[in-house]
């Protein structure tokens, strides 16, 4: 019975001990020029530029893709790039092959090819640096999303930094991810449309042994706010097809003989 009691205790010590950090934030999507409060209210500051803003892309368009967390944001699978007001992460690890799939097959979108640091200067400040880059790609828009992953105590408010392990039986956890996202005119960063999405796991606390268990329960919250979101742009394209896009034998630099326009690549 001794051995018995000691062995419960140590077990108790090795499982209490051990705490999972939880990843980094989402980026300041404002710094990014992509505040809706920014683009509609009459206010003072930088709203003016941004309602001078036009929208300048051709149709059908080229797409650049780059996904942005906060500065030095890291996580167990993923560690973002850059240093300033933001970083830019380019490892897929929750974006599913299927929703980029169902991106690169919008009508009117002639080609979606993503970001990273080989057109990109590694200090990030704006929304300029991106719109540079994918201007290299020659792409008319750039849509930029972030993921706002948070883990909390069910019974608190506040997000928690740190999550123990194998401990609180009594104690549900929640994984919270909003994933969201502008579409910006490469050109003069007109910003066409916002999408959103959120989706949320709860869990007993106990019930994750290791931090690969609650990493793996992480993404797939990710993965799914991911899923969502793409589904939430596909309403904001076609809002903004409606809106600006024009018969392509008008397009600046279309073709009018029907020929098929060249494409960039989903790498």
């Amino acid at each position: 019975m001794p051995s018995r009691i000691l062995c419960t205790g140590l077990l108790f010590l090795l499982t209490g001990c051990a705490t999972y950090a939880t990843p980094g934030g989402a980026a300041k999507m404002a710094t990014l020029g992509a505040s809706a409060v920014d683009q509609n209210n009459a206010t003072e500051g930088g709203v003016a530029d941004a309602m001078a803003k036009k929208p300048l892309a051709s149709f059908p368009a080229a797409v650049a893709i780059v996904r942005v967390q906060s500065p030095g944001y890291r996580s167990y699978t993923a560690q973002g790039w850059g240093t300033g007001q933001y970083s830019i992460i380019t490892t897929r690890d929750v974006e599913a092959q299927t929703d980029m799939d169902k991106l690169q097959q919008l009508p009117m979108i002639r080609g979606l090819a993503p970001l990273n640091r080989l057109v990109l200067p590694e200090q990030l400040q704006s929304d300029h640096e991106l719109r540079v880059g994918a201007a290299k790609l020659h792409a008319d828009m750039l849509l930029i999303y972030t993921l706002d992953t948070t883990f909390s105590d069910v019974s608190r408010a506040t997000p928690l930094s740190v999550v123990t392990l194998g401990i609180g039986p009594t104690k549900r956890m929640r994984i919270m991810c909003t994933a969201s996202a502008a579409l910006m005119d490469t050109r003069s960063g007109y910003v066409y449309g916002l999408a959103e999405a959120t989706k949320e796991h709860e869990e007993l606390q106990n019930a994750w042994k290791t931090d690969d268990e609650i990493d793996r329960t992480r993404r797939d919250v990710e993965g799914k706010a991911f899923t969502a979101l793409v589904s939430d742009v596909q309403k904001t394209w076609d809002d903004v097809v409606k809106e600006y896009a024009v018969p392509p034998a008008k397009v600046s630099g279309g073709t009018s003989d029907g020929s098929v326009y060249p494409t960039i690549p989903l790498r």
